[in-house]
């Protein structure tokens, strides 16, 4: 059954109370909130952010990409419960695959995720990504922060691993973690300059076994790799790991690693000035969906557009006036 959005006469001051306290109900009612599209559900959305927002900041924020088939789910599942047995409290939001045709969305990650999904230190949300930059739910930040305000001191933001979702998840988190499978090769050949360069650690993931072998020729690899490339900052330079999500093998000290580059963040002072680029950047991120969604909503600009588009598509109008029709219409 679908979580219900609060009626326009439930009080947000209530609702953030609930939240505060740890409800997960009201946490889940919120998140659906934000989500909406209704008017009268965005003006309540504006209203708990702004109550919430003196409690958020405290949690350490993940972002871990990786192809379909590098094992994120499991690994997710394997080390927030790790991370739960030691007394932290998880968030996964997990921003799903959506049809490009329909829109539709795959929630599956409560099945993949089968411990942590029955874990009371544990939140999941799946939030379809269709319709955004880089296939990132539009509202995947404000749920980051609805969640630290509800207590959760680890938010891991598990993506698609396809298009322009790592720069999106890279740009919302503390910490962005690249899995990869054995066996670089081909894959290294493939992989984008502008993955690494964002990565604050390699974790080649499926390294049991047999797959051991392979998975230390690849770290040396990556290594390789990332050497030729300048850090991001001058107090971290990304390592390569070995990882097994199923085997639960090196997810611990992993985590360690994690922490240490907070605190080294933290010393240095990058981690305050990351925080408050972020959150200019998630300004004018909103901005730029309130401008689309004034195009797609006005029935009047909508059918000027089909006009405008049909005149650059024959030749008949230069690129440039459209845009600059269209910046008049908005009045900007």
């Amino acid at each position: 059954m679908p979580t219900r959005v609060p009626r326009a006469d439930v009080l947000p001051e209530h609702l953030v109370e609930r939240l505060l306290s740890g409800d997960r109900a009201a946490l889940a009612r919120a998140i659906t909130l934000i989500e909406s599209r209704k008017p009268e559900h965005q003006a309540m959305a504006r209203t708990v952010m702004q109550l919430v927002l003196p409690q958020t900041g405290k949690a350490i924020r993940v972002g871990i990409t990786g192809v379909p088939g590098v094992g994120k789910s499991t690994l997710i599942d394997t080390l927030g419960s790790n991370l739960t047995g030691e007394g932290h409290r998880i968030a996964v939001l997990a921003i799903d695959p959506s049809s490009t045709r329909t829109g539709g969305s795959i929630l599956a990650d409560k099945t993949r995720m089968a411990r942590l999904a029955n874990d009371p230190n544990a939140f999941i949300r799946p939030s379809p990504a269709a319709g955004t930059l880089g296939g990132v739910a539009a509202r995947s930040r404000e749920t980051m922060l609805l969640c630290e305000a509800a207590g959760f001191d680890a938010i891991l933001v598990e993506t698609v691993g396809i298009g322009q979702s790592e720069t999106a998840v890279a740009d919302m988190t503390d910490f962005f973690l690249v899995l990869m499978l054995p066996g670089a090769g081909d894959e290294l050949q493939g992989i984008k300059k502008g993955v690494l360069e964002l990565a604050d650690m390699i974790a080649i993931n499926k390294a049991e076994g047999e797959g051991r072998g392979r998975a230390e020729a690849a770290k040396a690899e990556y290594l390789a790799a990332l050497h030729i490339l300048q850090p991001a900052s001058a107090t971290w330079s990304p390592p390569v790991v070995l990882v097994s999500g199923l085997a639960n093998e090196g997810l611990d000290a992993m985590w360690r690693q994690i922490e240490e580059h907070r605190r080294r963040m933290q010393a240095s002072g990058e981690f305050e000035m990351k925080r408050r680029t972020q959150q200019v950047k998630w300004m004018w991120a909103m901005l730029e969906n309130r401008l689309r969604a004034r195009l797609r909503s006005d029935g009047s600009i909508k059918r000027r557009l089909a006009a405008l588009e049909a005149r650059v598509a024959n030749g008949e109008l230069a690129p440039t006036l459209a845009v600059e029709e269209i910046a008049e219409m908005l009045g900007v």
